[in-house]
């Protein structure tokens, strides 16, 4: 059984640091894109998470800039220094992510083995999601197949996964969090936004997750959520996003005493 991800020793994330991931759902104007990175670098976040890609389950809906929205990213990169995470959709595209520090692979491409091939013979880190209908068995041997070719600059991401439940898009599975920890040293982040599905609820799922154990969050933030292309009913806002900093940061001193003592 992922033989590899049991094995796993690397040390990616320093220090006990809560990774913290977010942005837009997807890349917009550049001079939006701009203003939210330094919002979050203001609040000492590293990561701006934005879709130039975006897989919809509706061929009507926005898909993304493409290399234009990869491109926007890659200008505000270098105007604040702020490290950039987006997600890939095929293989094909791997040219155009030279810039990009984290790259996703979603939920609907978890078992795109032919991209978790090429992905694994990178040296880039990937997050993996796990896919909205895969165990946890399924979604570590997906990450086995990065780990086989070669590339171990791997973290996980728990989003949600499909129930019966019609109160939220996806059901979040938390107790994913200890039992992956229980199994590898890989790290475990843990998406509230799109488990959640709206954005009242983003919160209290975050304080959850990083109570539970959670090396970090992916969270969706936009400056004028009603105005997002794309996944507006969960996005917040900044100043529910600095509430949740706040909150969850503090979580995350008393995990650490209690992990630590």
């Amino acid at each position: 059984m992922y033989e590899k991800v049991r094995k796993y020793n690397k040390k990616i994330l320093e220090n006990n640091e809560l990774l913290i991931i977010a942005g837009p759902c997807a890349v917009e104007e550049e001079s939006r894109i701009l203003r939210i990175a330094q919002f979050l670098k203001s609040l000492g976040v590293k990561y701006l998470r934005a879709g130039a890609y975006k897989p919809r389950t509706s061929p009507y809906t926005f898909q993304g800039l493409g290399p234009k929205g990869l491109e926007i990213l890659r200008n505000v990169k270098m105007k604040t220094g702020i490290k950039i995470v987006s997600e890939i959709m095929d293989a094909s595209q791997l040219e155009f992510y030279e810039d990009v520090d984290i790259i996703q692979v979603g939920a609907r491409n978890m078992q795109n083995f032919s991209l978790l091939k090429a992905l694994g013979k990178t040296n880039k880190t990937i997050l993996l999601k796990r896919g909205f209908g895969a165990t946890i068995d399924e979604w570590l041997y997906a990450c086995e197949y990065l780990l086989n070719e070669g590339n171990d600059n791997v973290i996980l991401c728990e989003r949600g996964i499909k129930t019966f439940e019609t109160q939220t898009r996806n059901t979040l599975d938390i107790s994913s969090v200890p039992i992956v920890k229980g199994i590898s040293k890989i790290p475990v982040i843990v998406d509230p936004s799109h488990s959640a599905g709206r954005s009242d609820i983003i919160i209290p799922l975050a304080r959850a997750a990083v109570a539970v154990g959670a090396d970090g969050l992916l969270i969706e933030m936009h400056e004028e959520p009603n105005k997002a292309l794309s996944d507006k009913e969960e996005t917040i806002d900044f100043k529910q996003f600095e509430t949740l900093l706040y909150e969850i940061r503090e979580i995350h001193d008393v995990v650490k005493k209690i992990t630590l003592s």
